[in-house]
């Protein structure tokens, strides 16, 4: 059965790999785990198990000096984020932890949906990310879908085997379709794809942070809910 702690696992694991294959970093401070994440001048400070003005401090300052513009954190139920009120955070959007067995995905129709790692159309963080998609050997897998070709809907799937648990967890991430082109099958579509080539890379179970929105279209698609983190946001500019 997949956890709440597999799910964080798998959520830092992507981080960081795309911090690696964006030019970003990892770094520690004070039983702080942070990752750079460049394209998006974003830092992230990932499940920490206690909040401390030594372990926050350090690690803010780096932030500055990267030129950070977002600094997010990422908690569980069990951490309290009101020491974080103190440096200017303010709290976020709730994931909602979902899992799904991967047979559950693989069988859908993925029509119109294509695996690429090059979309012209893209730029900016969505054109550098992209290199994640790129990495050798494959962690992950960007599925485009495209109307009249033009790009309506992407996601990636990564499953890395020596980042996940016992289960062979593999994500779902950066999901989304236009809202004009919302409730015409291309969720499941993108799903589909990026199942496929999660399972055919070993993955048994794919877990995802669902918003409110999604989970009605998860929860059809065979997602059950594990459980509900937090996040708390500050701006630096």
């Amino acid at each position: 059965m997949t956890t709440i702690a597999g799910c964080q696992r798998l959520q830092r694991a992507w981080f960081a790999a795309m911090a690696q294959a964006t030019g970003g970093r990892t770094f520690s401070t004070h039983e702080s785990d942070w990752i750079w994440l460049p394209a998006r001048r974003e830092l992230m400070l990932m499940f920490p198990t206690t909040l401390s003005a030594a372990g926050l401090r350090p690690g803010l300052a780096e932030g500055v000096r990267l030129g950070a513009r977002t600094v997010g954190v990422w908690l569980n139920g069990a951490v309290r984020g009101q020491e974080l009120s103190s440096f200017g955070f303010e709290p976020g959007w709730q994931p909602w932890w979902m899992s799904a067995p991967v047979e559950a995905l693989t069988g859908l129709s993925r029509a119109g949906a294509a695996i690429t790692s090059r979309v012209p159309e893209y730029s900016g963080p969505l054109a550098a990310e992209l290199a994640v998609a790129r990495i050798d050997p494959p962690k992950a897998w960007h599925a485009l879908l495209r109307v009249d070709e033009v790009p309506v809907g992407a996601a990636y799937a990564f499953y890395d085997d020596a980042a996940t648990d016992a289960k062979a967890l593999g994500g779902i991430f950066n999901m989304e379709v236009l809202p004009q082109f919302r409730r015409r099958g291309f969720g499941t579509a993108l799903l589909s794809a990026v199942a496929q080539e999660a399972a055919a890379a070993g993955a048994q179970e794919l877990a995802l942070n669902a918003t409110p929105e999604g989970y009605e279209l998860y929860s059809r698609r065979g997602f059950e809910l594990i459980g509900r983190g937090q996040t708390w946001w500050l701006q630096l500019g």
